[in-house]
């Protein structure tokens, strides 16, 4: 068992994903400050064993900084910002980031921090708060190897495994690839489950059949009481979707990787934000479906577990 309180560790954004994070690595036994712009949020982990820092300074003394903040430019500002976490001189050893940011504001912190002798460890990951609750989010890293060897214990800490991809801004591209498997398979997932419901079955009952073969996934099983219960709470918004679904294209067309599935894709999450289905969770496509198809769902208002 790696000596979890080797090094110091600071956390910077205690937003959902943020704060269950964080709590993960204070549960661990970490020596963890955390810093947050509206104190407050940050304050309950104090309970887990955490510190909560008052100014981003404070986080200089320590080896590893997380930054798990909203935009490349909420990432910048926390790092190099007239308030900042080096703007007194002081620098910790990694930055470890896992805000969801392009390549090229990727590339652009790491040359920065390069030139101040600092390393970055890419982080994406794939998950919601729940997942961390579980101990089910993934993480995917890119960056110097020895600075993902320190860090792998504390990225294994937070959920159930990381994956190392290289150097450079790699773990970028795996993330926005994940992200339009997720696109695809819900789009499919929605088609077959309506044309199940057409043909004379409940949602639930097929449902349970896919998820037991060999075809159900964690995935597929996560959304089943979604896609029965027509319960569509965002866990991820469908323009958030089309977002990532525009980078894989992107990255497609840079690379010379045909995306025929993708692109087809693309268009029925544009139909459904089109269609109004702005706020609620990227699963509304059933109802696109449903509509599309000349049927009218109903809740089945079944009581299934999410499988985490």
């Amino acid at each position: 068992m790696a000596n979890m309180k080797q090094h110091k560790l600071g956390w910077i954004g205690i937003g959902r994903m943020g704060y269950a994070m964080a709590e993960r690595l204070a549960k661990a036994g970490c020596d963890i400050t955390v810093w947050n712009r509206t104190r407050a949020k940050a304050e309950p982990l104090a309970k887990s064993g955490a510190k909560v820092a008052d100014h981003l300074t404070d986080l200089a003394g320590c080896d590893i900084v997380f930054t798990m903040v909203s935009t490349g430019k909420d990432v910048k500002e926390v790092l190099f910002g007239p308030n900042g976490v080096m703007s007194r001189g002081g620098k910790p050893k990694i930055i470890v980031d896992s805000t969801s940011i392009s390549l090229e504001e990727s590339a652009e912190i790491r040359a920065k921090l390069a030139d101040k002798g600092v390393r970055l460890l890419a982080a994406p990951v794939s998950g919601n708060a729940k997942v961390i609750k579980a101990g089910k989010l993934t993480v995917v890293a890119s960056g110097p190897q020895d600075a993902f060897d320190a860090v792998s214990p504390y990225l294994e800490a937070i959920g159930r495994g990381v994956s190392y991809v290289g150097d450079g801004e790699l773990s970028r591209i795996a993330k926005i690839c994940h992200n339009v498997m997720l696109g695809v398979v819900i789009q499919n997932l929605c088609e077959i489950t309506v044309l199940a419901e057409k043909a004379g079955m409940k949602r639930h009952a097929f449902l349970d059949f896919l998820n037991k073969s060999v075809m159900g996934s964690m995935f597929t099983a996560y959304k089943t009481p979604a896609l029965s219960n027509l319960d569509f709470h965002v866990t991820f918004t469908p323009e958030l979707l089309r977002k990532d679904i525009d980078l894989g294209l992107a990255a497609g067309r840079t690379h010379g990787v045909p995306m025929p599935t993708t692109s087809v894709t693309r268009d029925l999450v544009q139909t459904l934000i089109g269609n109004g289905y702005t706020d609620q969770d990227f699963s509304t496509l059933l109802l696109l479906q449903a509509r599309a198809s000349g049927i009218e769902l109903k809740p089945e208002n079944v009581n299934i577990g999410d499988g985490l």
